[in-house]
């Protein structure tokens, strides 16, 4: 696989990192290398680094198709992060002329709406579309429909334990210290739990208020992260369930800051994402 002389773009929201690669006229990588130029490209030491890899391509469905690959090769159904990324390049780079657009994913079709300042865009509504709290959903290997705040044994030690899809599964733990959390250890030990047979994204998170909190992730394929935005998006809404926070909620990641605004429909719940992205540089591999 030689990818000498491949353009890319460099960029991040909130410190979650992509490498974005513009497939709308022509197929870079192809279908079969896609997961072996992931790693490399991923890679901080001998490739550019970053925590996942980006396509920007056609679709007969949206204005656009967005596809995600983990550092690990894997492809991710979704990125929160990585969806802000992939409309500020999509903007700038006139592929897309409009300042809301639908976009095609893994999971379903998102409408991001680009907010603009003295003609440059500053930052990025998403409608993150409807969660779902069903075991059987996650996936979850469970006897129960749903699990909420409930325990679960891992590595010797209990947690409280919430799993739920938004497009990808996640598990949220709420604890009252985030110091005291040894994400290196639990955040693996929770994404490979046998319960999870697709493996799980895990985030720890602490409540201040009904309307702000903090958080920290381990991201399946991807390890520590300074943001996940279907993380995020989880947590929101968990929180929410379990009455933890109001419809209006600010998260505090390690790479910034995101906004959420809950909605309910068809007795399932939703959200509003709004944050930042920005390019970091451009470049080509020689």
């Amino acid at each position: 696989m030689d990818l000498k002389g491949l353009k890319f773009s460099k960029m991040h929201g909130i410190g979650n990192d992509f490498i974005i690669i513009d497939e709308t006229k022509e197929e870079i990588i192809s279908e079969k290398n896609k997961p072996e130029a992931c790693k490399f490209l991923c890679d901080r030491h001998f490739g550019v680094g970053s925590d996942g890899l980006l396509f920007i391509s056609n679709s007969e469905k949206a204005d656009l198709r967005y596809r995600m690959f983990n550092p690990d090769g894997s492809e991710a159904e979704m990125c929160g992060n990585g969806i802000r990324c992939f409309g500020d390049y999509v903007y700038r780079n006139n592929i897309i002329n409009k300042k809301s657009m639908t976009i095609e994913t893994m999971c379903n079709i998102l409408t991001l709406e680009v907010q603009v300042e003295n003609n440059e865009p500053v930052s990025f509504k998403v409608n993150m579309g409807l969660s779902t709290f069903k075991t059987n959903e996650i996936p979850m290997i469970s006897n129960q429909e749903e699990f909420l705040n409930q325990d679960l044994l891992v590595d010797g030690e209990h947690f409280n334990v919430t799993a739920i899809n938004v497009g990808n599964p996640h598990a949220i733990i709420f604890v009252d210290d985030l110091n005291n959390v040894d994400i290196n250890r639990f955040g693996p030990a929770i994404e490979c739990h046998k319960v999870f047979p697709e493996k799980i994204n895990v985030h720890f998170v602490k409540v201040f208020s009904p309307n702000e909190g903090e958080m920290k992730t381990w991201e399946r394929g991807a390890g520590v992260t300074l943001a996940c935005g279907t993380g995020a998006t989880s947590t929101a809404i968990a929180g929410y369930k379990l009455g933890f926070f109001n419809e209006n909620i600010l998260l505090h990641l390690p790479g910034g800051d995101l906004k959420f605004k809950i909605y309910e429909e068809d007795n399932e719940i939703g959200v509003f994402m709004e944050g930042p992205a920005k390019l970091v540089f451009n470049g080509e591999i020689q």
